[in-house]
């Protein structure tokens, strides 16, 4: 499959067949993450890769019940990562200053999430399925002490990698025209656009669920963000060394 249509038809997988990814495969995926573009190159992430059945089992419990976590053959997790950085400005005799802004949490995240995407990508192009785990930020005092991460490290999303052993149908996005915009930002529409979607969310639930469910999506989306729904991201990511003060 071309890379257009390869990304085109992503679907989150969470039922894998019981069959190994091997290390030649798995070298591959994170390859393609280690080749990533980075801000200034400082590559500010990296990966722990877990295979013991008992991590995996813990981590799925913190994630809040997700069992693809620990059936998944293998699951790896995305951090930001300044310790290299941290050592590159010490020895140059400097005050790291710069890891107390805001931009240093962004900086990091977005470094991420670009190197989850390559990964994503070429694990789909080699057959596996995977889906992406932000509930690994639930309880995050936890999953940085299960996992040793050292101050500013910070676990950011895991990724479940394993043989489909389901066929899901493609989610639908919003539409072309409502994702992009011309020269200028433009907002006289977004309502309507918010409504028509949901119609579209609204068809795709009810031919999933065979009719059971009609849930939309604003239905998810206002359940979700009423609320500050992971609290403990905040005070979490202060003890790991970014202050987000500046």
């Amino acid at each position: 499959m071309d890379v257009y249509n390869l990304i085109k038809n992503h679907r989150s997988i969470r039922k894998y067949k019981d069959i190994d990814v091997c290390e030649d495969e798995l070298r591959k995926i994170i390859e393609c993450a280690i080749h990533a573009p980075s801000s200034i190159n400082g590559q500010q992430w990296g990966i722990v890769v877990i295979r013991d059945a008992e991590t995996k089992k813990k981590i799925a419990e913190l994630s809040g019940g997700q069992v693809w976590v620990e059936k998944a053959p293998v699951f790896l997790l995305f951090v930001g990562d300044y310790s290299k950085a941290a050592v590159a400005v010490s020895n140059a005799g400097l005050d790291f200053e710069n890891i107390d802004s805001l931009e240093a949490t962004m900086v990091m995240s977005v470094d991420v999430g670009i190197a989850f995407a390559n990964a994503m990508n070429c694990a789909e192009s080699l057959g596996f399925g995977i889906v992406p785990i932000g509930g690994i930020r639930r309880a995050p005092d936890e999953m940085i002490s299960l996992l040793d991460l050292p101050q500013y490290v910070y676990p950011i999303v895991g990724m479940c990698i394993g043989v489909p052993d389901e066929d899901p149908m493609c989610k639908p996005r919003f539409p072309y025209d409502s994702m992009v915009h011309n020269e200028k930002y433009d907002s006289s529409k977004t309502k309507e656009q918010v409504e028509e979607y949901d119609g579209i969310v609204r068809e795709y639930m009810l031919e999933r669920t065979g009719g059971k469910e009609s849930r939309t999506w604003s239905d998810t989306i206002s359940g979700t963000y009423s609320r500050v729904y992971f609290p403990r991201v905040n005070p979490s990511l202060k003890k790991q060394g970014f202050e987000n003060s500046k």
